[in-house]
């Protein structure tokens, strides 16, 4: 059989194969031609809060400190207007045990591997979740195979990746190592296909379920320390789930109000399947283009129905430079002692410009931090992006472009964030949301009352935006 052929046929079983690599029949929820009972697909998995966190305490997951940031809050206010720049907190999940907020997606996918009688589990990725999946499998002693996009055509690694890759293996996963391209959802339903392995996706119920834990704990913690919730919340927004999940916990906590602002690098300009440009980004999760089209597409996902829907939660989504994210993560090491990888820190860039706009009696929490080592540190990285023609210098980050050139700021005042506009998204899911229809076929209420949900927005948005759609198409 030719390699065209068997792409062809593996392709042609992916239903059948992630359906019983997940355990879950996602046709049953099917409601129109384009809606899903969503919250119906997250409740049969059958994990509430209390649950999830008693799976997670069993491996040490969770429950991890909220540190007040006092020096980078004097810094910010140095600089911002008087009476403003809010306290900054950061919860510190590199204190889970593979570092990152990973463990908590990973827990209740090796958990419901086990309980279901699978003898391991598999994922696709590059970035900090491997790890957390490999550890959570060592733990409950089930095989791991972790698929990773590793270098470009040329054989250069990102530092990054190769970290990544060492941290699987260490904790006894098979990695399988790939050049950039589309082959690697291919390899992932070979492996579970040939393996009857667990597809322990970031995309499914037990992924999201598993951060509510993050975005409850956040709650709980901000009001014991202060005495009140937040009033804002930042995360790293790539594929989704990071701010799904975390908007869920806050709001089984009773912090509804609290606004959730989603933070990416900015790489505009850069594919992420493209092999020339794919060290040519020094930041392999938490940046545009992830979390530009998965905001405006969730379902690109590897399982039929991705459970992480960002538009549904994000109160704002802004972004900010790697320069900018290269230089609070060297303020983080010098004023606070804390020394934690660059992608986890996009969002404290963003706190330390937001918090300025904001009174000094507010609060603002930057809900995730991730460990850094020899790869994942900035020197590391900046070292790869010079390598690859890339110039590096101190000056104003407005100048950054990503691919050519990364602009650390030269003075703390320089750091900004750029909002985008999610009327732009919100049309562009609905513009990929009826691309899916094939022309003809009809919404019915089920599908309008879902699109609302999507948008956060109302029936009327959605009608008038749908028509405006189909009017330009015409």
């Amino acid at each position: 059989m030719t390699a065209a052929r068997a792409y062809d046929a593996v392709m042609a079983q992916r239903v059948d194969i992630l359906r019983r690599s997940v355990g879950l029949d996602y046709a049953a929820y099917e409601t129109g031609a384009i809606a899903f009972d969503y919250e119906g697909l997250l409740a049969d998995a059958g994990y509430d809060l209390e649950t999830t966190r008693a799976v997670q305490k069993e491996t040490a997951v969770g429950n991890t400190p909220l540190v007040e940031l006092t020096n980078v809050t004097e810094l910010a206010r140095s600089v911002a207007k008087p009476g403003r720049g809010a306290r900054i907190f950061v919860k510190d999940e590199a204190r889970n045990p593979s570092g990152s907020f990973k463990d908590r997606r990973a827990s209740l996918s090796v958990h419901e591997a086990k309980r279901r009688g699978y003898e391991g589990v598999a994922a696709a990725t590059s970035g900090n979740y491997g790890a957390a999946v490999a550890s959570q499998a060592a733990k409950a002693g089930l095989r791991c195979i972790v698929v990773q996009e590793a270098f470009d055509s040329a054989a250069v690694a990102q530092p990054e990746i190769a970290e990544k890759t060492r941290a699987c293996e260490a904790y006894g996963a098979e990695v399988m190592r790939l050049s950039v391209g589309p082959e690697l959802f291919y390899v992932l339903l070979c492996v579970l296909k040939e393996t009857g392995y667990f597809n322990a996706s970031l995309y499914t119920p037990y992924s999201i379920l598993g951060i509510e834990t993050l975005g409850y704990e956040v709650a709980a913690q901000t009001q014991a320390h202060t005495g009140r919730f937040p009033d804002v919340v930042i995360a790293t927004h790539a594929g989704g789930g990071n701010v799904t999940g975390t908007a869920r916990g806050l709001h089984k906590a009773g912090a509804t109000q609290v606004q959730l602002v989603a933070a990416s690098v900015d790489l505009t300009g850069l594919h992420m399947a493209s092999d020339r440009d794919f060290n040519r980004k020094s930041f392999t999760t938490g940046h545009t283009g992830f979390s530009l089209p998965f905001t405006g597409w969730p379902d690109r996902a590897d399982v039929p129905r991705n459970a992480a829907r960002p538009l549904r939660y994000m109160d704002r989504f802004v972004t900010v430079t790697q320069g900018e994210v290269f230089f609070i993560t060297q303020v983080l090491a010098e004023l606070e002692g804390l020394e934690r990888g660059p992608a986890g820190n996009t969002s404290l860039a963003a706190a330390f410009a937001i918090a300025q706009d904001l009174d000094a009696e507010q609060l603002v929490v930057v809900q995730e931090t991730e460990y850094t080592g020899a790869g994942k540190h900035p020197l590391a990285q900046l070292n790869l992006a010079r390598r690859m023609g890339i110039e590096v210098r101190r000056g104003d980050p407005e100048e950054d472009e990503p691919g050519r050139r990364i602009v650390i700021p030269e003075h703390p005042s320089q750091i900004s964030v750029a909002d985008v506009d999610l009327h732009r998204v919100r049309r562009s899911y609905l513009r990929n949301a009826i691309g899916t229809l094939g022309g003809a076929t009809s919404l019915n209420a089920a599908d309008i009352e879902f699109l609302v949900a999507e948008t956060r927005t109302d029936t009327h948005y959605v009608k008038e935006t749908i028509d405006a759609l189909r009017t330009e198409k015409r």
